[in-house]
């Protein structure tokens, strides 16, 4: 294993979860449906939960969590790009459906790169059979059910808004909130199942 770039990962892991707690700030700002301002608000508390058990492996690991680098420069600038377009989506006013429809692809953009850095730590906790791959699989057990609902919902919530604002019928709470996905095989049939939702609702 290359411990320079397993290095790379944690600090990009921690900035994108550090960012991720910026960005839900911002997309709360934005929020229209009660529904989706409980499912991020609690998204946002578990964000904050996410820097705190990163904090605690860097601490295991004898990292500084301060330490800089190239990746985690652009990690940095992605999460800003994403709260200054929620932002201007914002200043923008009526309608205001669409700053929520930012916030919901801000969002899936977001948790796309933290669901991508937790899937890498786990895949490195299953093959490091040392104290290092013990504190990543502990860290990993905490996180990874939380990362796998916060993309797929989110991503749920934002195909049926996008739906309603172009006129046709959509299915809210998204099926894959009704269903609980935690998975991507999850969300694939939750979508597939949306047409009978839609009938049934």
């Amino acid at each position: 294993m290359k411990e320079e770039q397993i290095h790379e990962l944690l600090y990009q892991a921690l900035q994108t979860e550090m960012g991720g707690v910026e960005v839900y700030q911002t997309a709360l700002r934005c929020v229209e449906n009660d529904d989706l301002q409980e499912e991020w608000e609690e998204y946002l508390e578990q964000t904050e939960k996410h820097v705190e058990i990163l904090r605690e492996l860097f601490r295991k690991l004898g990292l500084d969590p301060e330490a800089e680098t190239p990746g985690r420069k652009v990690v940095r600038h992605i999460g800003a790009s994403l709260v200054k377009a929620m932002e201007m989506a914002l200043e923008a006013g009526e309608p205001t459906a669409a700053a929520q429809l930012v916030a919901t692809e801000c969002v899936v953009h977001a948790e796309t790169k933290d669901h991508l850095d937790w899937e890498l730590i786990g895949m490195l906790a299953s093959k490091l059979k040392d104290e290092t791959g013990r504190a990543l699989k502990d860290a990993y057990q905490q996180v990874e059910e939380q990362e796998d609902e916060h993309l797929y919902h989110t991503a749920g919530w934002s195909r049926e808004l996008w739906i309603q604002s172009l006129g046709m019928p959509a299915v809210l709470p998204p099926p894959e909130e009704e269903k609980d996905v935690k998975t991507a095989i999850g969300a694939a049939r939750a979508k597939q199942e949306r047409g009978r939702m839609k009938k049934a609702s």
